[in-house]
């Protein structure tokens, strides 16, 4: 890619796995902030640091955050951290909905987890992750300089 053009725009799916994954983020900001409130509103007890309980979820939650502000931006780098998001939000579902007992909170984690995971796995995130525009061909972005027509050009010098 030439250093005047304009790499391709993220998609409306990469925008939107983004949201998901930001409004766990979120929650899990509200969870550390109360957390904290009831920790400090309460005596204190013996081994119990709220501090280090709410430094916890505050990492966690900006983590979710960080990733999420990517996508939502459109950056590439953002795409395998919101994937590793999508994947912990899977199983926190699947953890708080079978040996935890409580599908209410179970099942909403899970689908937001899937539904990012599927929204950054269809063709035009995973063209836009690669520097491709969605319709082109690999020797078209070869021409253009995208990562995907480097390597068809690199098989392609092989051959030779």
């Amino acid at each position: 890619m030439s250093l005047t053009e304009k790499p391709p725009s993220a998609p409306a799916e990469v925008r939107l796995a983004g949201v998901l994954t930001a409004l766990p983020g979120l929650g899990l900001l509200a969870l550390g902030v109360v957390v904290l409130v009831r920790g400090l509103e309460s005596p204190p007890r013996p081994g119990n640091n709220i501090w280090a309980e709410f430094a916890t979820y505050a990492v966690l939650a900006l983590a979710f955050l960080a990733a999420s502000t990517g996508l939502v931006l459109g950056r590439t780098w953002a795409r395998s951290p919101g994937v590793v998001v999508a994947l912990l939000l899977v199983g926190v579902g699947w953890y708080v909905l079978g040996p935890s007992g409580q599908p209410a909170w179970g099942v909403p984690i899970a689908v937001f987890g899937v539904a990012a995971l599927v929204l950054l796995f269809r063709r035009p995130a995973r063209a836009w992750a690669l520097g491709q525009h969605v319709d082109e061909t690999e020797e078209e972005a070869a021409e253009r300089g995208g990562l995907a027509g480097r390597r068809a050009e690199r098989e392609k010098n092989e051959e030779d």
